[in-house]
């Protein structure tokens, strides 16, 4: 038994990348992606758990509902915004790596080989905070893409534009 006490416990993994080449999103993505959080929160946790708050006539019943949206508009926001700033970026060589974390880890690379083409989306909320979402179409099936939200303009039409640059000397090596 007492092995198991002494038994060190590795250390936790560090908040940000080790390499210093991964880029943050910028703060203003994060702000955006927690105001679509408490909506998405407030709809889904908040409405359920309001209803069923409802249902079961709890002690104030209407007061307990608004509660319970608000409730889930904290947690939708929060879970949002943590999500946007653990998630980073690089170009280098090979291709885009994206790293995002935050109950589960997930890093995904993207080879220059495999890429097909380059969208960048701007919607009117996006263009209003100045980001961008930068869409790398990958060979394969029909859904393979993948995509980077919150990047701000300037970086998500560098990325574009080297990486299809990228292609480009790709193809012509050929």
């Amino acid at each position: 038994m007492s092995d198991l006490l002494d038994t060190p416990v590795p250390p936790p993994l560090p908040p940000s990348p080790a390499a210093p080449d991964w880029q943050p999103l910028p703060l203003r993505s994060a702000s955006l992606a927690a105001f679509g959080g408490a909506i998405a929160g407030a709809l889904l946790i908040g409405g359920a758990f309001g209803a069923l708050w409802v249902v079961f006539d709890l002690p104030g019943r209407w007061w307990g509902a608004a509660g319970m949206v608000l409730l889930g508009a904290l947690i939708g926001a929060t879970l949002a915004f943590r999500r946007q700033r653990r998630t980073y970026w690089r170009l280098d060589a090979q291709g885009l790596g994206l790293r995002r974390d935050l109950l589960w880890q997930n890093e995904t690379r993207v080879p220059t080989s495999r890429v097909q083409h380059l969208d960048l989306r701007r919607g009117p909320i996006e263009r209003s905070a100045g980001l961008s979402t930068l869409v790398v179409h990958t060979a394969g099936s029909r859904f393979s893409a993948v995509t980077l939200s919150g990047l701000d303009s300037a970086d998500a039409e560098r990325l574009r534009d080297t990486l299809a640059h990228q292609l480009d000397q790709d193809d012509d090596a050929l």
